[in-house]
């Protein structure tokens, strides 16, 4: 009788633990997606619900590939950790795949391409890159704008912040002369900020892709978000979720429908 009550809960313990198990490709479960509140218009939150291109195109892909996901914030400098521990399944956030990142976090298919934006009042005398010597420059912290502003102005003054809203408050309040942004959100600003009298000087275009970010080695789920994006693609729903937050940035041939 008691080893037979024995047996019993061995195997209702084991039936329990494999249903919290979950599974990485995203099966049965809810995936969590770390990604910013803050970063215009690429990934932001707005009455509650997290938007922007890159968090749209996610749930778009998603749909196609019956994912289910759940989104929360965090700060970039620590998403890409967030990811590789498992805190989060997929780091949404226009995440440019570099080699040092590569090091910490797989990706996803390139869904889009870094362009950086210096951005200052129009009092400020910033140009580009060659006017930015011996100024208070603000970048967010571990991205690509700043690694940027190191190589292109070493004579800058960096000012790193944890995220864009603080960098943009600095910028608007005089605590900095200029800062680097991603193109898009630096255009976003320079509009919905007409009081300040802020300008993109300069867009910086490069060739760094964008990609969702995974823990290291979780190669079915990375498939089926590749699945998804090809079929987004096809079917024109990545140039419409890019010109709704993106219109004046031109699309890359490789994003038209049909590819």
């Amino acid at each position: 009788m008691k080893k037979t009550l024995v047996t019993a809960l061995t195997a209702t313990l084991l039936a329990a633990l494999t249903a919290c198990g979950g599974s990485d490709s995203g099966d049965g479960k809810t995936l969590r997606v770390g990604t910013l509140s803050d970063s215009k218009p690429n990934a932001y939150q707005e009455n509650g619900n997290y938007t922007g291109f890159d968090n749209e195109l996610l749930k778009a892909i998603a749909a196609k590939e019956g994912l289910k996901l759940e989104f929360a914030a965090t700060e970039f400098s620590a998403l890409l950790g967030q990811v590789a521990n498992g805190t989060f399944d997929i780091g949404s956030s226009a995440i440019s795949q570099t080699d040092a990142r590569k090091k910490t976090v797989d990706f996803s298919a390139p869904y889009n391409y870094q362009a950086l934006g210096i951005e200052a009042k129009e009092t400020a005398g910033i140009t580009d890159e060659n006017s930015l010597a011996g100024k208070r420059i603000g970048v967010v912290q571990g991205t690509v704008s700043d690694s940027w502003l190191g190589s292109n102005a070493p004579t800058a003054q960096a000012v790193r912040f944890p995220n864009d809203a603080a960098a943009l408050n600095a910028l608007k309040t005089g605590a900095i002369d200029g800062a680097v942004f991603d193109q898009a959100t630096a255009e976003d600003y320079a509009k919905n900020n007409p009081d300040a009298k802020l300008k993109v000087t300069k867009a910086i275009t490069t060739t760094i892709p964008h990609g969702f970010a995974f823990r290291k080695g979780n190669t079915e789920l990375i498939g089926k978000i590749n699945d998804g994006l090809k079929k987004v693609i096809a079917d024109g729903t990545w140039v419409k979720v890019h010109d709704q937050f993106e219109p004046t940035a031109p699309v890359p041939a490789e994003f038209k429908p049909g590819q």
